[in-house]
């Protein structure tokens, strides 16, 4: 079975480490970001891999760039066949995808050339994508540019979230990354450039974008609500505090009223957009338990 430098850090890319393992790779290292302080105690928090890693025995290594020449020497110990990298979260510098024997190989959480960068996922959802997939691809320096290997299409369904898209990309990953591997060793994969002219990014997600502007259409807002669960959330304001709104549908009532914004109606919390009315089901007023809109009104008023 093959050798691997593993590089990765969210949940996202825990269940390729963990099909690798399966399968009998040897994972000489899991190269993960440092640990980060999360939370209002700021408690210093490993990432989802590196609590994988550790959990199976693997030797871990955090270093804060792969640009020096002691992290460089120390990856280059190992004599591996593949590096492996999923939402690792820094561009590798070349000296470092030119160390295994056969490939640096990237699991991307995109149909490429389209939305390449740090949050292809949420952005599908928030531009009303209707399908999505991972494609594996050769590294190179660029972000995102190499040449592709496989790919796997997924629909993504009418409501559903950037979460519940990350979830089915994550667990569709592990068995396009073994097929590319096994497809890399055989000689049975053939490498195909990705069009740059077609090529668009995925840039990371901002809490300042999250702020929702009622003139957007009612599908604008409906997909940024989508795209933006579970983090950071999509909110507006009321009475001067974040009203976040986790989930929400689509009406046919049609805003005739000019105005744009919140109001409640029959138990229920509404918004009026550029075109049409949204039903507001998921909430969290600032300081407040996230809760059904019903919920929220039999204590509150709009």
């Amino acid at each position: 079975m093959y050798s691997v430098i593993y590089m990765g850090t969210p949940d996202f890319a825990v269940p390729c480490l963990e099909a690798l393992a399966d399968a009998g790779a040897q994972i000489k290292c899991v190269v993960t970001q440092p640990d980060k302080p999360v939370g209002r105690k700021q408690i210093l928090t490993p990432s989802a891999v590196k609590k994988a890693a550790l959990e199976r025995g693997l030797p871990v290594y955090q270093p804060n760039t792969l640009k020096s020449d002691e992290a460089y020497e120390y990856l280059k110990q190992f004599d591996v066949d593949f590096l492996v990298v999923a939402a690792y979260g820094k561009i590798l510098p070349k000296r470092v995808l030119e160390l295994p024997r056969i490939a640096p190989v990237n699991v991307h959480g995109s149909l490429l050339p389209h939305l390449r960068g740090a949050a292809p996922i949420q952005r599908a959802v928030m531009g009303g994508d209707k399908v999505s997939g991972v494609t594996t691809m050769l590294m190179g320096e660029g972000l995102d540019t190499g040449d592709m290997l496989l790919k796997e299409v997924v629909k993504i369904g009418e409501k559903e979230t950037a979460g519940e898209l990350f979830d089915r990309l994550a667990a569709l990953s592990p068995t396009i990354l073994l097929k590319t591997l096994d497809g890399l060793v055989s000689g049975a994969i053939t490498p195909i450039k990705q069009n740059d002219d077609e090529a668009d990014y995925a840039a990371m997600l901002s809490p300042a974008e999250a702020e929702i502007n009622w003139n957007d259409t009612a599908e604008t807002i409906y997909n940024l609500v989508r795209g933006l669960n579970p983090w950071p959330v999509a909110y507006t304001r009321l009475d001067g505090k974040k009203f976040k709104i986790y989930t929400c549908e689509k009406t046919d009532i049609v805003n005739n009223s000019g105005d744009c914004g919140l109001f409640a109606e029959n138990g229920k919390i509404y918004a009026r957009c550029a075109d049409k009315v949204l039903h507001l089901t998921e909430i969290q007023a600032e300081g407040g338990k996230r809760m059904l809109d019903d919920a929220y009104l039999r204590g509150h008023t709009l």
